[in-house]
């Protein structure tokens, strides 16, 4: 047997497709949505993703709103502009990347975006909202692994799933995901007692623990799921090295039911769902309901 592969770059494009869709019938209606990103510093992984965060903004059709302020800004500084997004009402969206610089309090800057217009998903009262089954903006890359898991599976409800991973990020907000759509979850980590058994029991195995390869084919249950967010940079041959995820892909695909793969799996997602946030956001500032099948 081998899995199939679950092509997130696809999907991902069919996502951002249908939100440039909505964002037309929008803009229609006199709503343009906006989305601001502060970037903080020169961080080099960090100005990429920004850059393609822009372009996919521009591309879906919205407003795009670039902040770059120096890496020595002081933290009243950040914070002031925050508060100015929050009160402009053309940015609908406001995605401060992560890191910051470590004088600042990255979970202080975070809890001072406006809930509606957090579409990170990682303000406290959106976590709180996800936990109790209210609707909230939820975190991108849980999201998309969620609608990748719906688009292969169909219905989640008696699933046996794994979280790999308890980050504030991901693993949490996946468990919480899953529990909602009436998986049965078990959140297991680094420090889980065996490990391999827990993984080999599940249905559904989501691997977001940040070690490249850990999660070995004898890990798998036979026909499992297999969704790996992990993107790990492991050394090459004389060379910058090569993208592996958490999961061993040559040994899990041949247990595996389906498999995303590392790298056009779940990363294409991410982008994809944060346009979606926006696009909810957007909607649901002026009173309108978000649209069926990008949210959670």
């Amino acid at each position: 047997m081998t899995a199939e592969l679950i092509d997130g770059k696809a999907f991902g494009a069919s996502v951002r497709a249908r939100v440039a869709a909505e964002v037309l019938g929008l803009r229609a209606r006199g709503v343009t949505p906006g989305l601001a990103v502060v970037l903080v510093g020169e961080d080099p992984a960090s100005q990429v993703y920004v850059r393609s965060k822009q372009r996919a903004t521009a591309e879906a059709g919205m407003a795009g709103f670039e902040h770059r302020l120096p890496a020595a800004t002081a933290e009243a500084d950040l914070l002031a502009l925050v508060a100015r997004l929050n009160a402009d009402p053309a940015v609908h969206g406001i995605l401060v990347q992560l890191p910051l610089p470590a004088h600042l309090d990255a979970d202080l800057v975070i809890n001072a975006i406006d809930p509606g217009k957090d579409v990170d998903g990682f303000h406290v009262t959106n976590v709180g909202r996800l936990a109790t089954g209210q609707d909230a903006l939820v975190p991108c890359t849980p999201l998309g692994c969620l609608m990748l898991l719906r688009d292969r599976l169909g219905s989640l409800a008696g699933a046996d799933a794994v979280v790999v991973g308890r980050s504030n990020i991901v693993g949490k907000p996946m468990a919480q995901l899953l529990l909602r759509d009436s998986a049965t979850v078990t959140v297991a980590h680094s420090r889980t007692r065996d490990l391999p058994a827990v993984c080999r029991r599940a249905d559904i195995l989501v691997a977001a623990v940040g070690r490249p390869e850990m999660i070995r084919g004898d890990w798998i249950r036979p026909g499992a799921t297999v969704i790996d967010v992990g993107i790990n940079r492991v050394p090459g041959e004389g060379g910058p090295g090569r993208l592996v995820g958490d999961v061993h892909f040559a040994s899990a695909v041949g247990v595996a039911g389906a498999i995303t793969p590392v790298p056009g799996g779940v990363g294409p997602m991410t982008i994809a769902c944060l346009l979606a946030n926006t696009l909810a956001a957007a909607a649901r500032a002026h009173g309108l309901a978000a649209p069926a099948g990008l949210t959670a």
